[in-house]
């Protein structure tokens, strides 16, 4: 798998996240949809993840995701 997320900061304290996962498409459809799907990064983040989009297309390798739980705090954003 492959992940590309972006932090956005909604007030201060409050860090949420959005953007890619790929995968195979057979793996990506198994998991699509599903509503407990967790990443756990390289760093040893436990990530929440939720499909942004209700359908997926056909043969597709990648979905958009709200990401949620252990995202660093803004002040270990890159900028």
């Amino acid at each position: 798998m492959i992940y590309d997320f972006d932090g956005f900061l909604r007030k201060p304290g409050d860090v949420i996240g959005s953007g890619e996962i790929r995968m195979l498409p057979e793996t990506l459809r198994q998991v699509f949809g599903r509503e407990d799907l967790h990443l756990l990064t390289g760093d040893g983040r436990l990530l929440r993840l939720r499909f942004s989009e209700k359908y997926l297309p056909a043969a597709s390798d990648a979905a958009h995701v709200d990401v949620a739980g252990d995202l660093p705090p803004q002040s270990e954003w890159r900028h």
